[in-house]
């Protein structure tokens, strides 16, 4: 089993690292980083969103299921429309996946980033296009997961998701922590591992 952990706009792998240590020794788990975003240093070649998600397609040489956080799931979804032959299957926590968000009434991330991390490309900031009717015909085993809570990534957006998407499934988590996935780590990894393995037998 191969899987590309992805992380949110702090741009650092790392942040799976508790979930990744529960899973199987056997399988090869990669924590991809985001040059630029966080603490992680820039690269030349990756100035937009753009080239986020080709340094993502260019990982996919060979299959590998995509599990991402927060921005890294607008990421993933791209890369996986663009090769969902090669991504037999997703997991996405707390993000919007591409959607348009005006509806949901999220609470704005940007100000707090942008004092943080000062440094941080225009780009990331960028409202990209609604990929809507484009997930709607991703047929690929999503398992959404999400706090009951966050302001960020509220519940109805991770509700909506499973709606739109053709085979996906949510699993509804107990808290107001936009990073879930970092806190319930034993439930995320458990739910992960079941996930890849009833939908990537090998």
């Amino acid at each position: 089993m191969r899987l590309l952990f992805l992380p949110g706009v702090s741009g650092q792998g790392s942040f799976w690292e508790p979930v990744a240590a529960q899973l199987p020794s056997s399988w090869t788990l990669t924590l991809v980083d985001w040059p630029g975003l966080g603490t992680v240093p820039p690269l030349p070649d990756v100035r937009s969103f753009d080239d986020l998600v080709r340094s993502l397609v260019d990982r996919l040489d060979e299959s590998a299921v995509l599990v991402a956080q927060s921005m890294g799931g607008v990421v993933a979804m791209r890369a996986a429309l663009q090769r969902p032959d090669r991504v037999p299957a997703l997991v996405l926590t707390a993000t919007s996946g591409g959607i348009n968000l005006t509806p949901f009434g999220v609470a704005d991330w940007r100000p707090d980033y942008r004092a943080a991390h000062p440094q941080a490309p225009d780009w990331v900031y960028a409202r990209g296009p609604d990929l809507s009717p484009a997930l709607a015909t991703l047929d690929i085993p999503t398992l959404l997961i999400w706090a009951t809570a966050d302001a960020i990534s509220p519940l109805a957006v991770g509700r909506h998701l499973a709606g739109l998407l053709p085979r996906a499934s949510l699993i509804e988590i107990e808290s107001d922590d936009h990073w879930v996935a970092r806190v319930e780590t034993q439930t995320v990894a458990a739910a992960i591992e079941q996930h890849v393995r009833v939908h990537w037998p090998r």
